[in-house]
């Protein structure tokens, strides 16, 4: 269990996922304008050996966010509460407060290794909610619930809008806000993108994603992580600021990844963005 206290994170604060080739790097020098790593906890909770001791020595220096993939919280099925246990151990091990996770499922009657759309139904709502008080209880965290890219919404009931609000009123949890996401769902399902992201609640916003996406079509974008932040993309990331205020933000880039020196070119545009709208309220 570590016991290192990292100081409270500034809301004008910039992260980036960590991959297991940025070890080396980052292990001799991490560049000021990274203000925190974010990791899914299953990529890194069995690793041992040099893996282990590079993690333990960045999570030692260095404040972590933990944002999940498999937990599956919109599943029919039952929660796997071995694996939230074995989360919540890695969590308490590496002194991580901050646990997200999707909006979605990934399991059924076996794992199917991708994040599908929960029904938008009233049920599902219930469901949901319910399922994410109970993470909470057992990881002793507040849960952090991210809104997905989807590509259909089987038996909805209610707009993807309402969906979310309603999750997040009836588990009374923190919104991961993932403002890729609502463009690509926006240029997919033929809705207002600065709509969507003003009907979401201030109050609840714990942190920001930002990433680049793949254009398939006109009308079809897919959210690959594995590009550069569009400019329509980087504009919705201001107005967020606008609306509701800076916040911790996460630039997420999981494929083609290009030295860190590039990277640090989209994470200094967040900062910049940061700062010019913390002026722009004083």
């Amino acid at each position: 269990m570590s016991n290192v206290q990292h100081p409270p994170l500034n809301q004008a604060s910039v992260g980036l996922g960590l991959r297991r080739e940025m070890l080396d790097e980052f292990c001799q020098h991490v560049p000021p304008a990274i203000n925190f790593f974010e990791v899914a906890p299953e990529n890194w909770m069995t690793l041992g050996g040099k893996f282990a001791r590079q993690f333990r020595q960045l999570t030692e220096q260095h404040r972590f966010f933990c944002h999940g993939l498999s937990l599956s919280i919109g599943s029919p099925e039952a929660l796997d509460t071995q694996f939230i246990k074995q989360v919540k151990q890695f969590l308490d091990s590496h002194n991580i407060e901050v646990y997200s996770e999707h909006l979605s499922y990934c399991s059924g009657a076996g794992h199917m290794y991708d994040l599908m759309p929960i029904p938008f139904t009233d049920e599902a709502v219930t469901h949901t909610a319910r399922r994410i008080n109970q993470v909470e209880d057992i990881l002793e965290r507040p849960f952090i619930l991210e809104n997905v890219s989807f590509y259909a919404a089987p038996g909805a009931q209610m707009s993807e809008q309402a969906f979310v609000n309603a999750v997040l009123q009836e588990a009374d949890c923190k919104l991961l806000l993932d403002v890729n996401n609502i463009y690509v769902n926006a240029i997919n399902h033929q809705y207002d993108a600065s709509a969507f992201l003003a009907a979401m609640p201030s109050e609840r916003i714990a942190y920001l994603h930002i990433a680049g996406h793949y254009e398939e079509a006109a009308d079809l974008m897919v959210d690959t992580h594995g590009a550069d932040v569009i400019d329509p993309v980087w504009a919705l990331l201001q107005q967020c600021y606008q609306l509701h205020g800076v916040h911790p933000t996460l630039l997420e880039r999981d494929f083609n990844i290009p030295k860190t020196e590039v990277l640090l070119n989209e994470i200094n545009q967040i900062h910049q963005y940061q700062h010019a709208a913390l002026s722009e309220t004083k």
